[in-house]
């Protein structure tokens, strides 16, 4: 008989970051479970329930984003009983400590059924202590009354300890790379019709980013460092956000509007593709939970620059990894782009061999799943 989980989740798919990708890739691979999922609407067009891989999805709310998330943190759990009355859950499921984990800490205090926390966030902790300061006493609960803990890098592990988790059990397990993805092989006149797509000039050092146009990406510093570098350095964007018209405004106002495009979002088949196509990928984050981007972009070959800040360090050392910069720096940004762009191949195939250890290692959706295997089944038993 399969094992029942309840996952309470912020956001699931059609909305995508890293916890969403996380948590299809785990359910998809783990047969002997039942999952089901309370999540926020967020938008009127979806369906209230569906079955998105091997997850039965349930949306509450009424498709307003900010209203949803709230109705989610204080009633979603409600939703939570009904499905439990039915199916008779074995644990709850909170991935990160969010709205979804409101919610579930609601359902285990209503239940007492073992509950699982995972921690995904990538925000600064004292900007997530900014937003939660009116419920400061009830969001710790979210970790004191967890039974298990995951942490997708040991920079959240040690908060999630900070933050109180004192149960039977805890591990850092990451999120990882599809590597069948992001080592394939292309046809080099479809890479290179790739490139020129990007409508650079010949000749151009592309430097890439996929990342969320957000203040803790840092993108408007590598704008800012362009200005710094010769003008075949050119700056192909991969994401969207709040900060998107922003950053368009800073490129032209620094007259860099040939050398950077804003592409919109791109999935992981046409990011393999364009990294592909790209010289140097770049996210000179402020703050980071772990930043599966940069393992993508390593994967593929990239010479990946980063900051040592959150989850990166756990996979990324300054020249044998990938390349370090300082956050909030575009002289030190230009400096280390710089930097990369003078590599040679053989010093680039090194960084790869190096990475390629690790992900292979660590960072492979197999292996993470055994781990979270045998992490739901301790906390069933």
């Amino acid at each position: 008989m399969k094992k029942r989980i309840l996952i309470f989740s912020t956001a699931y798919y059609p909305f995508v970051g890293g916890a969403e990708v996380a948590v299809k890739e785990i359910t998809d691979r783990l047969t002997d479970y039942q999952f089901e999922m309370v999540t926020a609407l967020m938008d009127k067009k979806l369906l209230p329930q569906e079955k998105i891989g091997r997850i039965m999805v349930n949306r509450v709310g009424v498709g307003v984003p900010k209203v949803d998330k709230l109705y989610l943190a204080s009633r979603g759990y409600k939703k939570g009983l009904l499905l439990h009355k039915k199916n008779n859950y074995q644990a709850v499921w909170a991935v990160m400590a969010s709205y979804g984990g409101f919610a579930a800490l609601s359902f285990k205090l209503k239940t007492g059924i073992p509950y699982f926390l995972t921690l995904q966030e990538g925000d600064s902790f004292e900007y997530i202590s900014q937003r939660v300061a009116w419920f400061k006493n009830r969001f710790k609960k979210i970790f004191t009354k967890a039974d298990g803990l995951q942490a997708i890098s040991n920079h959240l592990y040690q908060w999630g300890k900070k933050m109180g988790f004192s149960g039977e059990f805890s591990e850092v397990v990451p999120n990882g790379v599809d590597v069948n993805i992001f080592t394939k092989d292309y046809p080099q006149t479809e890479i290179q019709k790739i490139r020129q797509s990007f409508g650079f000039p010949d000749k151009t050092i592309v430097i890439v980013t996929a990342s969320r146009l957000v203040e803790k990406n840092g993108i408007e510093y590598v704008i800012k460092a362009l200005k710094q570098l010769p003008e075949n350095i050119c700056f192909y964007i991969c994401g969207v956000g709040e900060l998107e018209e922003r950053l368009k405004n800073i490129t032209k106002r620094l007259s860099l509007e040939k050398r950077v495009v804003f592409t919109g979002y791109k999935d992981h088949q046409e990011l393999s593709k364009i990294f592909k196509a790209s010289d140097i990928f770049i996210r000179p984050s402020l703050s980071e939970g772990l930043g599966n981007a940069f393992l993508e972009a390593m994967a593929t070959g990239l010479v990946t620059i980063g900051t040592l800040v959150g989850g990166i360090p756990d996979f990324l050392e300054d020249g044998i990894t990938g390349l370090v910069c300082k956050p909030q720096d575009p002289d030190n940004i230009a400096q280390v782009i710089k930097r990369a762009s003078k590599m040679n191949q053989e010093e680039k195939n090194k960084l790869h061999e190096n990475v390629m250890k690790i992900i292979n290692a660590r960072y492979n959706w197999e292996y993470i799943s055994s781990r979270m295997d045998y992490l739901f089944k301790t906390i069933i038993s």
